[in-house]
């Protein structure tokens, strides 16, 4: 075979290249650490490399949503947080307005106070977080959810949606309430019926909220709601919706009134042709019961069926106020269990990422002491490469004339 001087030259030079990719590669794995520098490296680990960051990316995102989950359950929980504090300031308040000493001037106020503390309730209810979102709006967080006055009533703007966060690949996670259900949906009563005296009663009588003695019954009971129709200052009559008459009784002051596994008392002295409801609990709004109290405070009544109109009010105040109370608790209960699930969510994500960079380390991490050797050895065979070139390039038979 005749090997001609150029093809001596070239395939020296395309050795000496070779030689020179390859160290290069190997310099190029040393200085980032990583064996897989492109795909042709390792095909298989490659693409199992991108399947792990393309996981481990996504649940960098869920932490990112679980992030601001938590900053704005923790936020709606702050609000409500205040509310409670409210409340025990709004029924120190109405227990000291059912002191019967009170003057006009005493009573009014109670109502001055009762009054800025309903608009400082329709602030919260209106909060809203650092983008301008209300947090008690529903879907609608761009609307003021909240308007009104004790005179005209609030009403409610939003939906009852309940904005969500993906957190997890199977869980998307509550991080709103709507406002409905935080401060409108709320029962009123004992939560199973409402007492109520008649706007005509001229005596004295005052009704509690009552008592469940038997669910089955009062479930059971047709033709609600109730009335105890006093037909004597000692007697009354229990009547349902079709005036049929269920029931009577002899009346005494604090003695219990039970029918349809229902109890209540009526203290006082009710006077013929006076009554009482008894109904099923609906929904009453906090601020419905908020300004139910200011408007009795605000009534400057002094006749004694005034007097113990009065005396109701306060008494359904306090009663609907805890129902209020209890119902914000039970919300910030529901947003604390969410917060509690972000906090395992967060512990779980974190060791599925430790697992993820352990898996990613083993797939495309270098093996510095292979790689230093074969680097090593590469520069001797490139020196090798340019030596054994210099060598043959000089070998000529003009060098033997």
């Amino acid at each position: 075979m005749r090997i001609a001087t150029s093809m001596m030259f070239d395939a020296g030079v395309a050795n000496i290249n070779k030689q020179w990719s390859q160290l290069i590669h190997l310099q190029q794995q040393v200085a980032s650490g990583r064996r897989i520098l492109t795909p042709s490296d390792d095909p298989v680990a490659a693409a199992r490399v991108l399947e792990v960051t393309q996981s481990s990316d996504i649940l960098t995102q869920y932490a990112t949503n679980q992030q601001n989950a938590t900053s704005a359950l923790g936020l709606a929980e702050t609000q409500l947080s205040s509310l409670n504090d409210m409340f025990a300031r709004l029924k120190e308040l109405t227990v000291q307005a059912g002191n019967a000493t009170l003057s006009a001037s005493d009573r009014k106020s109670l109502a001055f106070e009762l009054r800025a503390r309903f608009d400082e309730m329709i602030g919260i209810a209106n909060a809203a977080d650092g983008q301008g979102q209300h947090l008690f709006s529903g879907y609608m967080g761009d609307t003021k959810p909240f308007a009104g006055t004790v005179e005209s009533g609030v009403t409610y703007s939003g939906d009852d949606g309940q904005r969500t966060l993906q957190v997890s690949a199977t869980r998307m996670l509550e991080v709103s309430d709507s406002g409905k259900d935080v401060f409108m949906r709320i029962r009123n009563g004992n939560g199973d019926f409402v007492t109520d005296y008649a706007a005509g009663n001229t005596g004295t009588g005052v009704i509690d909220g009552g008592s469940m003695t038997d669910p089955t019954a009062w479930n059971a009971l047709a033709n609600k709601p109730i009335q105890i129709v006093f037909t004597s200052a000692t007697a009354y009559d229990i009547v349902d919706a079709t005036a049929s008459v269920i029931g009577s009784g002899t009346y005494r002051s604090g003695d219990p009134i039970v029918f349809g596994g229902a109890s209540m008392v009526i203290t006082g002295a009710p006077l013929a042709g006076d009554s009482f409801s008894v109904a099923p609990s609906t929904s009453q709004s906090v601020f419905t019961t908020l300004g139910n109290l200011i408007v009795a405070l605000e009534s400057g009544a002094t006749q004694p069926a005034d007097a113990a109109k009065y005396s109701n009010e306060i008494g359904f105040a306090l009663r609907d106020l805890d129902q209020a109370n209890d119902n914000i608790l039970r919300v910030r209960s529901m947003i604390g269990s969410r917060m509690n699930e972000l906090e395992s969510l967060d512990s779980m994500n974190q060791d599925l990422q430790l697992q993820y960079q352990q898996t990613l380390s083993n797939l495309q991490d270098l093996d510095y002491a292979k790689a230093i050797s074969d680097l090593t050895r590469k520069q001797t065979d490139l020196q090798a490469a340019q030596q054994s070139f210099v060598k043959i390039s000089q070998l000529s038979l003009f060098n033997y004339l």
